[in-house]
């Protein structure tokens, strides 16, 4: 049965995408290997100083913290890639200092300079291998299906992979060396290089006990020549047949997880120009009255679709069902499918163009509800509306059909988009599409019309739009009749919360001329659901009940910041129903501080550089171990938080780039308050965060500073100069590498001295610790003036490198705090602290019954969680589909359910909010004035 874990989200073409399962087990198989020779001196020799297991706790802390984003997900690949060699790298660089390695008996540094040698001969080997490769494809020997060229991605990956692989044989089986009784020759001089590696009391493993009577060279240099031979006959055969032996990529994935527009014409302008009927008001393009000779009506509404995915899906699920039938207290209510589909706007997030339109907003309803078999996506409908074969007239088509209105994401690209994807097509998946303008008027049954509003990027509507529908109330919309007016923007709501006035050709237009037939106005743009009521009241009533339904499938919004909402237009209102309620809409908020980074991983580039800006003037703290003089633990919290004052002050007084990034951040932290405070809580308000923040970057500098000291004094860091890791692979190749053949005499020689200098450099570019801390040490001594440009841009470089993972988690945290407290307290930043969790579940339609009687019956119906797996539906599989038979008809219209059957929203879905709007009386006695 076929499954998917997302539905129609974007996923990166990343090839070695490797599931958690298979990360764990290479984790796991590689601790083993490395340490269960030493396990027993590792219990035997635990180091039980507390300051080591402090430093050891610190240090896997930040970096899981670190981490956390990217564990169990697929990210991005340039990010998610760069994030896990980043941390792998200064981790280890940093972890086998510490002395709890040594103690059990294992070096580090024999695996580590192993690698790394062996890690620059791959690359070189496979970089000239693949410029041979595509020579010989130039020179035509070789297939053109080769003409797709590597990535360097993958190359870097493959050695990386190669050399590990070496590294955990090395240490697990030791490297046995030529045999003893065999001279060494020219013909064997190529191996040296890896036969020399010999792993002292090699004989430990009973790998190694099997392989002392064997004559075989060097079986890591075997091991390295069977990978690199892999690859090379993988690559070959892929490129020659355009097929894959899958070779490599199985001993890759057993090895290792690597895993504004601001508009220069208005539209609706254009729109009115092209009008070929000079009365707009009996336009075509424009009015549709083809559902008003019905008796009854069903129909539907949904706002803000933008995300896209699950959410998306499980709403266009819910509207496809031939019926629903949902528990209601102790009743079940029955709901036909809507014949008509309304939708508020925002279709796609979190730009207007065709990946976001086609993937985001027309896959998930064509999952839902397929078009006609003979839909084309690349079709664009001249002369609307195309009825389907058989189908003369409008009136005579029986399926489901849609109008909508664009949100102020439509018009980013001043509506290109939605003009050529929704008024120049004829299907939403199996909705049909009769529209031919952004604003729209629909006459329904029983006196019942829908005002479709265009509100632009202005939150109003033209002076041509206002026109249409002001003929239309005068000439067309009886005294007695009833009007649903829907907007994309909720003015009533947004215009309370910034104490702002908008839309006042909409208001204009619902006083003068509408005079109270507005029954009902709906909006989106807030993810939530709200709807308010009108009080009874002496003053004429402009509106009776305002509705928002915004839960179609973008994520969620905040109700308990509008939870004092009471008037306008003049009137009272009371609030009726809210999805989600304000007491959970409340807790939800505390996400921001539990969840923010692991939601908003790409804010790392932004809070660690601010970090290490505040406080680059304050490295190196010379004088740091002072903390650890006092002879109590009070004694030094309170050192600690001296420290920390006093580098604060320092900062202030005596530094320049860290005071300029400090003086930023306050003006920042100020303007980024919403101006709905006064200017005294906006000020005071950015202080506090900027002061938090300024606070922790000086913690964590105290805190790696004090770290580094203890390294430096206990003689684990700066102990011989920038190139400690390279002298001693120098030291360990001249008592273990016999070469009486000068081999790597002549190869220093042949590359004009390269061939030492790259791994020379390399091993102090791969410690950066050591780096770290000698320069420091230099600085300490004789000042930073005593450092060459060079010198000092290594330095803060290295400190950068650390620092900023020390930082990312911390600036999160701290920044969702703040958004926690802002929206909990001050009911402010409520798009900025919802959107940052990114909820996909709380998602809503609202259903709307037009009785014989003229009553208009509303149900919001919703769905608490939205499913994350979906599986094929066996009963639209196996349900027998014609050719040319309408998907409306079928009785499981919709491609894929919920794989926990529980989960469905078709078995989840239950009414919130359930009221009846009356038929306007008529009174027997006076005609109806419209014509």
């Amino acid at each position: 049965m076929e499954r998917v874990r997302t539905i129609l989200t974007h996923r990166y073409p990343y090839p070695h995408e490797h599931s958690r399962h298979f990360m764990i087990a290479v984790i796991v198989g590689w601790l083993f290997l490395l340490s269960s020779d030493n396990l027993q001196t590792l219990i035997m020799k635990l180091d039980k100083n507390f300051k080591w297991w402090s430093m050891y706790a610190c240090l896997i802390g930040f970096f899981y913290f670190f981490s956390s984003p990217f564990i169990r997900k697929t990210i991005k690949p340039n990010y998610s890639n760069f994030s896990r060699w980043y941390v792998a790298w200064i981790f280890l660089a940093a972890l086998y200092h510490l002395p709890s390695f040594q103690s059990m008996g294992l070096d580090l540094r024999m695996n580590l300079s192993l690698f790394l040698t062996i890690y620059i001969s791959s690359l070189v080997f496979l970089i000239v291998f693949h410029v041979i490769f595509l020579g010989l494809w130039y020179l035509g020997l070789v297939s053109r299906m080769a003409e797709k060229k590597p990535e360097m991605l993958t190359i870097i990956q493959n050695c990386a992979v190669i050399s590990i692989a070496c590294c955990v044989f090395y240490s697990h089986c030791g490297n046995r060396t030529l045999s003893r009784d065999k001279s060494i020759d020219r013909r064997t001089a190529s191996w040296v290089a890896f036969s020399l590696w010999r792993k002292q009391n090699e004989d430990n493993t009973l790998i190694s006990k099997l392989l002392q009577h064997s004559n075989i060279i060097s079986p890591v240099y075997s091991l390295w020549a069977t990978f690199i031979g892999l690859y090379m006959a993988n690559y070959v055969v892929e490129r020659s047949t355009g097929t894959s032996t899958d070779l490599f990529k199985t001993v890759f994935d057993l090895m290792i997880s690597v895993t504004l527009f601001v508009g220069r014409f208005d539209m609706r302008m254009m729109q009115a120009a092209m009008n070929k009927t000079p009365d707009e008001s009996k336009s075509s393009d424009l009015l549709y009255d083809h559902l008003d000779g019905k008796d009854e009506l069903w129909f539907d509404f949904i706002a803000d679709t933008g995300d896209g995915g699950n959410s998306t899906y499980a709403i266009a699920r819910l509207l496809a069902q031939p019926s629903l039938v949902v528990k209601s207290d102790d009743s079940r209510l029955i709901f036909p499918r809507g014949e008509l589909l309304l939708i508020g706007g925002d279709l796609a997030y979190p730009n207007p163009c065709s990946f976001t339109y086609e993937r985001r907003f027309f896959c998930p309803f064509e999952y839902a509800l397929q078009p006609p078999a003979w839909y084309t996506p690349d079709h664009i409908a001249l002369e609307k509306p195309e009825l389907p074969l058989g189908v003369s007239e409008l009136r005579q088509y029986s399926g489901p059909q849609c109008f909508m209105i664009p949100g102020n994401h439509d018009w980013f690209d001043g509506l290109n988009t939605f003009m050529r994807y929704v008024c120049h097509k004829s299907w939403l998946g199996g909705w049909f599409l009769p529209q031919k303008r952004s604003y729209f008027a629909l006459k329904l049954p029983n006196g019942w019309w829908v005002f479709g509003l265009d509100q632009a990027l202005h939150g109003d509507i033209d002076v041509y739009q206002f026109k249409f529908f002001a003929e239309l109330c005068q000439q067309k919309v009886g005294e007695h009749d009833s009007v649903i007016l829907i907007t994309h923007e909720p003015n009533w709501l947004l215009d309370w919360y910034w104490g702002d006035k908008t839309g006042k050709n909409v208001t204009y237009l619902i006083r003068e001329y509408l005079k109270g037939r507005c029954k009902l106005r709906m909006a989106g743009d807030l993810h939530h659901y709200m709807r308010h009521s009108c009080t009874e009241s002496k003053e004429p009533v402009h509106v009776q009940h305002l509705l928002v339904n915004g839960c179609g499938g973008a994520f969620l919004h905040p109700t308990h910041v509008f939870e004092n909402f009471k008037e306008c237009y003049g009137n009272k209102y009371e609030t009726k129903a809210v999805y989600p309620s304000y007491e959970d809409s409340s807790k939800i908020a505390l996400g921001n501080i539990l969840k923010f980074r692991r939601k908003n991983w790409q804010f790392d580039v932004i809070g660690g550089f601010v970090y290490f800006v505040l406080v680059f003037s304050m490295f190196p703290q010379c004088d740091s171990f002072r903390i650890l003089h006092e002879d109590s633990w009070d004694g030094r919290v309170n050192s600690f938080f001296n420290a920390t004052w006093n580098a604060i002050f320092e900062i202030l007084e005596h530094s320049y780039v860290s005071l300029a990034g400090v003086l930023t951040l306050l003006t920042v932290s100020f303007f980024f308050v919403p101006t709905k405070l006064s200017r005294r809580r906006r000020a005071l308000l950015g202080f506090l965060h900027a002061a938090a923040h300024i606070t922790s970057a000086v913690l964590l500098m105290l805190l790696m500073e004090l770290g580094i000291e203890i390294c430096i004094r206990n003689h684990l860091l700066a102990t011989s100069g920038y190139h400690t890791l390279y002298e001693w692979y120098r030291q360990a190749e001249s008592e273990h590498f016999p070469d009486p053949t000068g081999l790597r005499a002549r190869l220093e020689q042949w590359t004009f001295g390269l061939y030492p200098a790259c791994i020379k450099y390399l091993m102090s570019a791969f410690d950066i610790p050591e780096v770290m801390a000698v320069t420091r040490s230099t600085i300490c001594r004789k000042g930073i003036e005593s450092l060459p440009r060079g010198g000092a841009i290594i330095y803060y470089v290295s400190v950068f490198l650390y620092f900023w993972v020390l930082s990312t988690p911390v600036v999160s945290m701290v920044f969702g705090s703040y958004l926690y407290v802002c929206i909990n307290w001050f009911h402010i930043h409520f798009d900025e602290a919802f959107s940052s969790l990114r909820i996909a579940n709380y998602k809503a339609f609202t259903r709307f019954h037009i009785k014989k009687s003229g009553d208009l019956e509303v149900f919001t119906l919703a769905v608490d969680k939205v499913p994350k797996e979906w599986m094929l539906d066996p009963d639209w599989d196996m349900e027998p589909k014609e050719p040319l038979q309408m998907s409306h008809t079928r009785r499981f219209p919709s491609k894929w359910r919920a794989a926990s059957g529980w989960s469905d929203p078709t078995s989840v879905v239950r009414v919130v909010d359930q009221f009846v709007i009356p038929r306007t009386a008529v009174d027997p006695l006076l005609p109806d004035s419209a014509p």
